[in-house]
């Protein structure tokens, strides 16, 4: 793994928040910290706590969501940004997963013309147990095995909120999900166009803030992975 704190030219970091006022400042000054002085978009979901306030004063531009949901907040970013830069970054405001990891990713995708994203996988043996656990962790295995066998994108954590993608490819992307199945369909977007999508281990952190994920959730990612099956067939 590269230094952590190389140089990283043409990233657009972009993070999607609701009421997220205890994670946002750590997250965005520990992006600053590791990656410098890239460009930070914050699409904000009327959140009625001090998230917006907190992510200015950390350096971050501020977008107001007019739709609802995160997948509706990443696309409503990445037409915002215009896609320019040469990779997306996709993080969570919640500090759960370390910004070290992104300059590695960002190099293998600089190094590997054919990978399309890279992906941060939680599911390994720094994983503790305590953070994900009970029935998050159950149904998040659910998924990525029903992900995995019905989709045929095999991944071992498809839901993961860490990524980064190569810019161009999500250039004509016409979003179907609306939420938390987002990433469902980045995963299907990749394969589709031809690119492989790596993964790398992660220690995944206990999320500062209140979880927003609900069972609900759960059945929306499941939906979608059943509407990109028939997308691709």
């Amino acid at each position: 793994m590269k230094q952590e704190h190389q140089e990283i030219d043409s990233i657009q970091i972009i993070i999607a928040a609701l009421n997220e006022e205890p994670g946002i400042g750590p997250t965005i000054n520990e992006l600053t910290e590791k990656l410098g002085n890239q460009r930070i978009l914050l699409i904000d979901g009327n959140s009625y706590d001090k998230t917006v306030e907190i992510a200015k004063n950390s350096g971050a531009e501020i977008l107001y969501q007019k739709g609802q949901g995160k997948g509706d907040a990443i696309f409503e970013g990445l037409k915002y940004s215009g896609i320019n830069s040469k990779y997306i970054v996709l993080i969570d405001a919640d500090f759960t997963y370390p910004a070290k990891y992104i300059p590695f990713m960002v190099d293998i995708l600089d190094r590997k013309p054919k990978v399309g994203m890279v992906c941060g996988n939680r599911f390994n043996s720094m994983l503790d147990r305590r953070i994900l656990r009970g029935p998050f962790y159950l149904g998040n295995k659910i998924l990525s095995l029903t992900h995995n066998f019905i989709n045929g994108v095999v991944l071992s954590d498809p839901l993961t909120g860490l990524r980064v993608i190569r810019a161009n490819l999500l250039k004509d992307w016409r979003l179907r999900a609306q939420g938390f199945d987002i990433e469902v369909e980045l995963n299907n977007l990749i394969k589709r166009k031809g690119f492989y999508i790596v993964e790398i281990p992660i220690q995944y952190r206990n999320r500062i803030g209140k979880k927003k994920l609900k069972i609900k959730d759960g059945l929306v990612i499941l939906k979608r992975i059943i509407k990109e099956t028939l997308i691709r067939k």
